[in-house]
Order: C-alpha cells, then sequence, then structure tokens
C-alpha cells in the first residue's frame, strides 16, 4: 500500500515497547513510519484514515508452535483423557493415512482460524511424511498463500520407530538420508531472508522419542549451514525426562548439549519440566520457549515456569499448540490461558495480561528470531490487530485492554499483514471461509474412514 495510512486514536494500544502512541500510527509500503503520541497529529503526509476510536490495537499475535494438520482429529474418542504417550500411540495410526488433499485443508482452515482471532505471523512444526506426503511442506506453502499469514514452516522428522525403541508406527518415519535431503530442498525452495519474509523455513526433529541421536546433530549442522533455525519438544512431560534418562542416560537439556542443541538459534516447545540449574543453562544459550497452556491443561503435563526462564535470559513465546490437543488455534484465546495458568504458578501481582501479551508477540518474534515483526514501532512491519468490544461479555469494562485479555475476546474485527487487510469486520476478505471449512469437514470425515 503505497499510500499513508493513520490507524487513528484506538480506544487502547498495547505496542510491545512501553512508547507512547495514544494516538495511533502512521503505515506505508507496508511498514510503520510514525507512532502518534497522546493528543498529537501525524507529522507524515496521511492519504487516508482508520478510526479506531472503538478497537483495541495490538502487534498482530504470533503463534510460535502448531501443528495444522491435527485440526483433523479434534476431540477425536479414542485420544480422550489420555497423557502424552498414549495419547501420541492412539492418535498416530490415523495420521499415517494423511493425503495432500487433507494436508492442504486443514493447514488453510487452521491459518484461517488463527488470522480471524488475530495472529498475523504462525509457526507450524510438521513432522509427519508417509509414503503419500512426502511434498508436505510445498503443500503448506501453498496454503499459506491463499490466507495471507506469514509462516514459519518447520520441516519436522521422524526416524525412530517403533521397531526402533521409538513411538511412532514405522509407517511415518523416514530414513536420516531422506530427511536430510528434503530438509536442503524446502530451504533452497521456500525459505525467505530478510525484513518482511512472508515465508521461513527451520528444521525440526520431531522429539528425543521419534528421533536418532545421529539426525539430530545432522541436523544441527544443516541448519547452520544454511543459516535457518531450529526447533523440536522438549521436557513437555515427566514421561518424556524418564525416557531420555532411561534410552540416552541424560535428561533432555543435557541431550540437548550432547547433540550440539544449546544455542540461541533453537527453540523449544513446551519446556515445562527443567530444573532450576537447567533453566539457568538455558538462559545462557539464549535458547526460545514456546509456552503452550491449553495443550499443557489438556494433556495435564504441568505449568510451564514462564518468569523462572525470562529471568535467566530464556525468550519465551506463546503457542496454541495442536489442535488435537488445544482443541482451537485461536491465539487471542491463548492469551487469556496464560494469564490464567500462570496464576495457579505465580502471584497476581507477579504475572499481569501485559506479561501475556508480551509472550504473544514482541516475546515470540525473539523466539522466532525475528526483530521486524511482534511490536508496534518505527520501522517494523505493519501487522496489526484491532478488536472492538461491543459483545455482552465486555459491557460493563473499564479498561479497555485489560478487558480484552480478562473478559475473554476470541475474535479480531480487523487485522492487516504487511500493510494488507486480511479480515475486515471479523471476515476473511481473499477467501471463502464456508468453503474451506466444507472441504476441512469432508477431509476429516475421510481421514478415520
Amino acid at each position: 500500500m503505497s499510500t499513508s495510512l493513520w490507524i487513528k486514536k484506538p480506544l487502547s494500544i498495547f505496542t510491545a515497547n512501553q512508547q507512547n502512541a495514544g494516538n495511533g500510527i502512521v503505515i506505508k509500503n507496508g511498514v510503520i513510519i510514525e507512532l502518534v503520541a497522546s493528543n498529537h497529529e501525524p507529522t507524515q503526509p496521511i492519504d487516508a484514515i482508520f478510526d479506531a476510536s472503538q478497537h483495541v490495537l495490538l502487534p498482530g499475535l504470533i503463534n510460535t508452535h502448531h501443528h495444522l494438520y491435527q485440526t483433523l482429529t479434534r476431540a477425536f474418542p479414542d485420544s480422550l483423557n489420555k497423557r502424552l504417550f498414549p495419547w501420541l500411540q492412539a492418535l498416530y495410526p490415523v495420521w499415517a493415512k494423511l493425503q495432500p488433499d487433507m494436508l492442504h485443508a486443514a493447514t488453510e482452515l487452521g491459518l484461517s482460524e488463527l488470522l480471524l482471532s488475530g495472529c498475523t505471523t504462525v509457526a507450524d512444526h510438521h513432522y509427519l511424511f508417509p509414503q503419500a506426503l512426502t511434498e508436505a511442506i510445498d503443500i503448506q506453502v501453498s496454503a499459506a498463500k491463499l490466507i495471507g499469514n506469514r509462516v514459519m514452516l518447520t520441516r519436522g522428522s521422524m526416524s525412530l520407530g517403533q521397531d526402533d525403541g521409538g513411538l511412532p508406527p514405522q509407517s511415518t518415519v523416514q530414513s536420516d538420508a531422506e530427511i536430510l535431503d528434503d530438509c536442503q530442498r524446502v530451504i533452497t525452495q521456500f525459505h525467505q531472508q530478510g525484513e518482511g519474509a512472508m515465508v521461513q523455513l527451520a528444521l525440526a526433529p520431531c522429539s528425543p522419542f521419534s528421533v536418532t541421536t545421529d539426525l539430530m546433530k545432522e541436523t544441527a549442522k544443516l541448519a547452520r549451514a544454511n543459516g535457518v533455525r531450529l526447533h523440536t519438544h522438549l521436557a513437555e512431560t515427566e514421561d518424556e525426562n524418564n525416557f531420555c534418562l532411561s534410552t540416552f542416560g541424560l535428561r533432555p537439556v543435557d541431550y540437548l548439549e550432547s547433540v550440539g542443541w544449546l544455542s540461541s538459534d533453537v527453540w523449544l516447545a513446551h519446556g515445562i519440566h527443567f530444573n532450576d540449574q537447567e533453566i539457568k543453562r538455558l538462559g545462557a544459550a539464549k535458547v526460545g520457549v514456546a509456552h503452550c497452556p491449553s495443550s499443557n491443561m489438556i494433556l495435564a503435563s504441568g505449568i510451564c515456569r514462564t518468569k523462572e526462564l525470562e529471568a535467566a535470559g530464556v525468550h519465551v513465546g506463546l503457542a496454541v499448540d495442536g489442535s488435537a490437543s488445544n482443541d482451537g488455534s485461536n491465539m487471542i484465546q491463548e492469551v487469556r490461558q496464560a494469564l490464567m495458568i500462570n496464576r495457579l504458578r505465580y502471584q497476581a501481582d507477579q504475572v499481569t495480561h501485559l506479561d501475556a501479551l508480551f509472550w504473544a508477540t514482541k516475546g515470540s518474534a525473539q523466539v522466532l528470531g525475528r526483530d521486524d515483526i511482534g511490536e508496534l514501532a518505527v520501522g517494523k512491519q505493519a501487522d496489526i490487530a484491532l478488536y472492538n468490544l461491543d459483545e455482552l461479555r465486555f459491557s460493563g469494562s473499564h479498561d479497555p485492554l485489560a478487558a480484552l485479555i480478562l473478559c475473554g475476546a476470541h475474535k479480531a474485527d480487523y487485522v492487516m499483514v504487511a500493510g494488507h487487510w486480511k479480515v475486515k469486520v471479523g471476515q476473511l476478505i481473499d477467501s471463502d471461509i464456508d468453503e474451506i471449512q466444507a472441504r476441512h469437514r469432508e477431509a476429516a470425515s475421510n481421514l478415520i474412514l
């Protein structure tokens, strides 16, 4: 958008950096060119105005960990009321039957659901590559272009099947050579460098219980040779800690260090069961952690030690996790969940709605290694979400920003990515949500036949 747009005088604003933008922001050519302080007017020429006086303005929310294919298996009967390992064992045989059209439908629907909640950047961890789905990343790139979110697509992997002591069925695992060759291919074909990137790649062996030690080491070498980040699940449950001890003779953080992963180019999903010394080591290495409140509650995995991790120097971001362990894909609801679950570990004055909003914005950007998104500041990408407070749940509220979280906002009214409107009046403007949902429902039904 080459014209300048003033998002004028929002009802409330969260910049994620404590800068004064009380009278709004000015956007041009896809970036923020001015913060307009309270009681001030823009110093830049203005071509158009968006009256935000009835809206709360946030940076676009950033989801640091997801499994979009899992939107096809929400509330799946065989996986209900199970711990992580039995839950996975109930679902792996179903997921092994994924077909290309199913993944495309799942990716479109999940990204749409996230965008409608105000989420402008999505990191997805796809690690299932059965014979019918060897080009899964290509499919996800195609779907993401249709919906319009920024994406960090992590080329996941599983190489340790049940025959070799892992959890996944053999039909879902690949050889190390197959995995590494495809990792190089998708990086070369799809990864974008620099500010404003819409599609980025990272490499993401699924977990210590589904890949070999050699693959962890070789993946790290490949990622660093190509300048991309690394991601995996770690310390989600005590069962995982026990698996690492029995299999490797190491706790998860020791294992992480042994394979060359204790580094600032790494972020971890969940990161719940760390001891004090491990938190210090993670902080010293500037590792990132994707905090997944809803998923951790569904599976009774535990509560991430967010404040201790932050104090140690770990970057903490927010994530909805997979839609089979959430069972939704709604980032603004996840902000509230983050506040609530942390109030079970910390006192009310130790973690606030502002902390939760920071995790979902600038904190998440730091986890993904990006400094061009996640906050409202001059030179940052024009990724924004606007919420109105005209529902019954907000009636009688007095602090608009606090009300957004405490009263349970669940949808954005307007969403912009890179200076382009993607949601207006709560509706996708580039896609037919009814058609997306119809294809998704059909795919979900076919998957469990």
